[in-house]
């Protein structure tokens, strides 16, 4: 049977595809504009998006499992419970779903809410699923290199409780595995959720000193300012996107992303291999950059 990925040219469905192919599995994609999009050889592309009926209709055909991610937009919820009634109506009962840490504490930021609320819907359809849920993405930060590296400044307000955040490759890794398990699976298994964590929780203070160790000059945390992030961020994206992240700001400086006890063992187990580090990252921007 095929596996069927959305989201599959983002960067971590990008990463779900290759580790999907790399495996031998059988895998299709829904993409809005296939001319966009680069895919390894075998892999069956289907034209459309989440709330296109048709093309999710003859996407799911001859579908036996789903890796569900749909990104941050005004109408997330209404893609997700689409996709979702879909997939059961089409027969498809295994699915991968890609919410987010602390979906059903964090409820007055948009996109948590409404990841909580496909979280409900999975388990209250039936599905045979692994929830997914991810800390804030290491990769994140390629959106501010620039500013670290000719300013000294690391912007982003993530506090002082400490996020553990996550590699992409990590998440999409356990991504494809859980898909692969839960497709090969004689018979249903039941709905689990896996925290994915980086290997260190690390304040705002503690990422600074990480930049500033790798680029051999000092380089300063900008602080804690949900509000200055949101008017910089306005500049660029839609206001109502600007707000919604500053919500999650300030969720991050008020509890933080911290893991569970157990939480970086067990995606040490399941990957056979240590998890990707933030320093790591950085040192890599710093290499690239010319710095050593």
């Amino acid at each position: 049977m095929t596996i069927l990925v959305t989201g599959a040219t983002g960067r971590v469905g990008g990463h779900v595809v290759q580790q999907l192919v790399a495996r031998g599995a059988s895998v299709r994609v829904l993409v809005r504009d296939p001319a966009k999009a680069s895919f390894p050889a075998g892999v069956e592309v289907v034209q459309g998006d989440l709330l296109d009926l048709d093309a999710l209709r003859a996407a799911f055909t001859g579908v036996r499992t789903l890796f569900l991610l749909n990104a941050v937009a005004a109408d997330e919820f209404t893609q997700a419970l689409i996709a979702l009634n879909i997939a059961r109506e089409s027969g498809v009962e295994r699915v991968v779903y890609l919410s987010v840490i602390h979906a059903d504490r964090f409820v007055n930021v948009p996109h948590f809410a409404v990841k909580s609320g496909a979280e409900r819907m999975i388990a209250q359809m039936g599905f045979s699923a692994t929830i997914l849920r991810p800390t804030y993405f290491i990769d994140n930060d390629l959106t501010i290199k620039d500013v670290v590296l000719n300013y000294g400044v690391y912007p982003m307000p993530i506090g002082g409780k400490g996020l553990a955040m996550v590699d992409a490759r990590d998440i999409a890794e356990v991504a494809a595995i859980e898909l692969i398990r839960r497709d090969q699976a004689p018979g249903k298994l039941p709905v689990e959720t896996l925290n994915l964590v980086g290997p260190d929780t690390l304040t705002g203070s503690d990422v600074a000193a990480i930049w500033s160790d790798v680029l051999g000059r000092p380089v300063a945390y900008g602080g804690d300012d949900p509000s200055g992030f949101e008017q910089n961020l306005a500049g660029f994206m839609p206001k109502w996107m600007a707000y919604e992240m500053r919500l999650m700001a300030e969720r991050f400086v008020g509890d933080g992303m911290i893991p569970e006890a157990g939480d970086v063992e067990r995606l040490t187990k399941i990957l056979g291999r240590p998890l990707h580090a933030y320093r790591d990252f950085a040192a890599q921007i710093a290499a690239t950059a010319g710095k050593d």
